[in-house]
This record gives C-alpha cells, sequence and structure tokens, in this order.
C-alpha cells in the first residue's frame, strides 16, 4: 500500500511522513531528495538549469541511489550537499520540465517497487501523478506564517529572516502550482489537513486513523 503525503513547504510533511511511516512499519520516500539530486547534477556538471534537455541528458549520465535516506550519486553520498540553499532553488529550476519530472518519476516509482511495493511517500505530485491509485491520499497545508516561521529553525535558512523565507515560500509554491507538468494541487480525493494549529503528534494521529479506516475499507472489500 502507498500512502501518499503532497503539500507546500514548510507544512510538517517530512517529520510526518516519517513518523508515519515509522509506526505503520513502511519505507519512507522523500521524493523531494530526487529532485534535489537532479538540481546537484546540474550545477556540478556545469548544465543550464533552463535547458530541460540538457539536464535530462546529465542525469541520466549518473547513477542516483537512496537507501535508507542516504542519498548517493555515482556511489558519493550527497545526502548533506542536497540541504543548501542553491540546491534548493536548483531543484525548482530543474523540476519545471516535464521529460526531467518522467525521469524522476520513473526513478521514484522504481524506488517502491524495490521496496515491495509498499512505502510513505512524500512530495509534491505523489496523489495526483506519482500514485495516483494510492489508497491513502493526505494534503498537509498550514498558514504562510506558520510555514516560515517552521522553515527559520532548518539549517538551510541559514541567517535568513522569516519575511525573507515567507517570501522564498510564496514564490516556490508559485512555480510549483502554475508549472504545465505535475503542477502542485491536492488530488481530488485527498484528504486535507491544515497543520497551523497542530502538534506533529496530533498530525501523525490524525493520518494514522486515516489509514486504519482505509485499511479497515480494504479488508472488508477484499481488495489487495
Amino acid at each position: 500500500m502507498v500512502i501518499a503525503v503532497d503539500g507546500p513547504g514548510g507544512v510538517g510533511k517530512s517529520t510526518v511522513a516519517n513518523r508515519v511511516a515509522e509506526a505503520v512499519g513502511l519505507p519512507h520516500l522523500d521524493t523531494g531528495s530526487t529532485y534535489r539530486a537532479a538540481g546537484l547534477v546540474a550545477l556540478r556538471s556545469g548544465t543550464p538549469l533552463d535547458d530541460g534537455t540538457a539536464v535530462l541528458a546529465a542525469i541520466e549520465s549518473v547513477d542516483i541511489q537512496i537507501v535508507e535516506g542516504t542519498v548517493t550519486i555515482d556511489g558519493v553520498d550527497v545526502t548533506q550537499a542536497l540541504r543548501t540553499d542553491e540546491v534548493t532553488k536548483a531543484s525548482s529550476a530543474v523540476a519545471i520540465h516535464p521529460d526531467v519530472r518522467s525521469r524522476i518519476v520513473a526513478l521514484q516509482r522504481s524506488w517502491v517497487e524495490d521496496h515491495g511495493g509498499s512505502a510513505v511517500v512524500e512530495g509534491r505530485d505523489i496523489g495526483t501523478v506519482v500514485f495516483p491509485d494510492a489508497p491513502v491520499k493526505i494534503y498537509l497545508t498550514a498558514r504562510p506564517e506558520v510555514r516560515a516561521a517552521r522553515r527559520s529553525g532548518d539549517a538551510e535558512a541559514g541567517n535568513k529572516s522569516t519575511e525573507q523565507i515567507a517570501a522564498e515560500l510564496a514564490a516556490r509554491d508559485h512555480t510549483d502550482s502554475s508549472r504545465k507538468a505535475s503542477p502542485l494541487r491536492p488530488a481530488d480525493d485527498a484528504d486535507i489537513i491544515d497543520t497551523s494549529d497542530l502538534s506533529i503528534d496530533e498530525v501523525v494521529r490524525v493520518v494514522l486513523e486515516l489509514v486504519e479506516v482505509t485499511g479497515d475499507r480494504r479488508q472488508a472489500t477484499g481488495s489487495s
């Protein structure tokens, strides 16, 4: 079973997805790391970020692997390198290219298949594009000021003000929601959870309740 957790930055996606995965005993895939890896490959190879064909060629020339949260490119651990501000911006830039997204989506689906076909998968288009048939689809959201405050505590935030972080999140939201390929939006059948006034424990509890309800329903109907 795939549990899809989508939403913009600063809503608690990674923490919630990781906690849910631990609770239900499933592997966890942060698909954002795959786009960050693509952005890093483009930066290190000097590939123009606005050239989708060139970015795709650069990605296909390397081996990107994710093992228990560790990301490697051609066998070299780049997990920490992916969390820089430069890579964050590059990942957003390369993610707008349809061919690049198709290649990365194939990588994500292959990862889940290699892990038995069941996982908690987080991102921005999991319930709409990557796994549209996922039985559990969660879309997390939060008020802009809350998201900015949360992001200010991240290592990659550096010395940025909350206002600057809020502006960057808004710009990323616009890029992600307005792109032609796999725009950021809730799946029509997703459960939307506003995390603004909820603790992580409360959000995780809500998600686990939805997972349990779905599991009961699948068992009752004989779904696999």
